[in-house]
């Protein structure tokens, strides 16, 4: 099935050198540009991509304010289709990081990546996974753990879970990929996938990036740790 992206950037000659790249590879089609983020907004409204790729710094409206207006109500067990954004930046910064997190986005990428790096971030993202190779996850966990915050008056609760998914929950909060899971309750890989699925449904979850702050936000996870 390909992929379709809208690639949301002020700077024509990053939109230029991504279609480019994404025109050379099978399964991924990009189905617009933008300039603003309030056109990044309007185009995921009119083609429903699988993923944007979206810039932090435009003029007008930013990325992060455009994710959030793209990810709000694309999501949960009875939203049809899910379009994920990947915030792709040169600010490297812990605000640019928790707010494009908070805002809904899916991954969060620097542009000096290798471009192979970003064509392969876009599929993964695009599967609902997130980005969230054991590296990358580490890296936000220590770096949340270094900047506690309070819960916020709307932070989601835990409740309506079971036991063995709250371990779940805490060792996805902890930066465990499945099979690191599986090993640490000594089961199979399938049945910690399966409880990762329940998880995102039950609360709601478009990602396992949701899920980390949801364990950290509800306590299952202690900051610092």
């Amino acid at each position: 099935m390909t992929v379709r992206v809208v690639l949301a950037d002020d700077q024509p000659l990053v939109r230029t050198a991504l279609r480019m790249v994404i025109a050379d590879e099978s399964g991924l089609e990009v189905v617009g540009e933008a300039g603003t983020g309030a056109e990044a907004v309007a185009l995921a409204e009119k083609e429903r991509p699988d993923v944007v790729v979206m810039d932090i710094r435009m003029p007008g409206m930013d990325g992060i304010e455009a994710t959030r207006l793209i990810t709000r109500g694309s999501g949960g067990a009875h939203v049809t289709h899910v379009t994920h954004v990947i915030v792709l930046t040169t600010f490297d910064d812990d605000d640019c990081l928790y707010g494009a997190l908070r805002a809904g986005a899916a991954g969060f990428l620097v542009k000096d990546m290798a471009l192979e790096d970003i064509l392969d971030a876009i599929r993964v993202v695009a599967t609902g996974d997130g980005l969230l190779a054991p590296s990358v996850t580490r890296r936000l966990i220590r770096d949340f753990a270094d900047r506690p915050v309070s819960p916020a008056p709307s932070a989601r609760s835990v409740g309506g879970i079971t036991g063995r998914e709250r371990e779940v929950l805490a060792l996805i909060g902890g930066g465990l990929s499945n099979t690191e899971i599986a090993e640490r309750l000594s089961i199979s890989v399938a049945t910690a996938k399966t409880y990762v699925s329940r998880l995102l449904t039950k609360l709601d979850a478009r990602d396992r990036v949701r899920l980390v702050i949801i364990a950290y936000e509800s306590g299952l996870v202690a900051s610092g740790r």
